[in-house]
């Protein structure tokens, strides 16, 4: 039987096989390098997400016509909110999403038709899903005023919105509120600024 014999390898073998093995780290740094890199990335944007600008899923029908159901928007922490504002808010381990109608010190009335009074002037509201006020489920005793630190609000859809009518949920707290809804960015046709 014939055995093989094992040579020593010349210059330009080992400066290939170097070569190869230089090649083969690299490759492996640039791979860790990216794994690493994306995972940071992926870090930052999720804490971003979380704690800059939420991005939030539009969940049944109280502020048609603006949002529909599924729709995902995108909401940015905002210290001075004002009368108009779209707010994310928590209630009872849920997020809901409504419009700020009255500010703290403000006194909120509504009459049989459904017209929203501040202070005991008309409240103009082009939003209001169909252009037609509804009354909607309102338990609570009115005149309403806002508590300080809180904020009276409802959402577009009067007629089956759950909101400050309620006693159920009543004027929300700055404390509850998460951020302002400014952006919509699903459905893709529909991308852009909230109104």
């Amino acid at each position: 039987m014939k055995k093989n014999k094992v040579g020593i390898p010349n210059k330009e073998q080992l400066k290939r096989e170097l070569y190869r093995e230089k090649q083969k780290l690299r490759r492996r740094e640039v791979l860790f390098g990216t794994v690493e890199a994306l995972t940071v990335a992926a870090a930052i944007t999720v804490l971003a997400a979380f704690l800059v600008a939420p991005v939030l899923q539009i969940d049944g029908s109280s502020m048609e016509p603006l949002l529909q159901n599924g729709e995902m928007v995108v909401s940015f922490r905002k210290r001075n909110l004002t009368r108009g504002d779209i707010v994310a808010f928590h209630h009872n381990g849920k997020i809901l999403i409504k419009r700020i109608i009255a500010l703290e010190g403000e006194t909120v009335n509504i009459d049989e038709d459904g017209y929203i009074y501040i202070d005991d002037q008309l409240l103009n509201e082009d939003y209001v899903k169909d252009n037609t006020p509804a009354l909607g489920k309102c338990n609570i005793t009115l005149p309403c005023k806002v508590p300080e630190g809180s904020a009276f609000v409802m959402g577009d859809n009067r007629e089956v919105s759950v909101d400050s009518r309620s006693v159920e949920i009543g004027c929300v707290s700055k404390e509850q509120m998460i951020s302002k809804v400014a952006f919509r960015i699903w459905p893709l046709a529909d991308i852009g600024l909230l109104e």
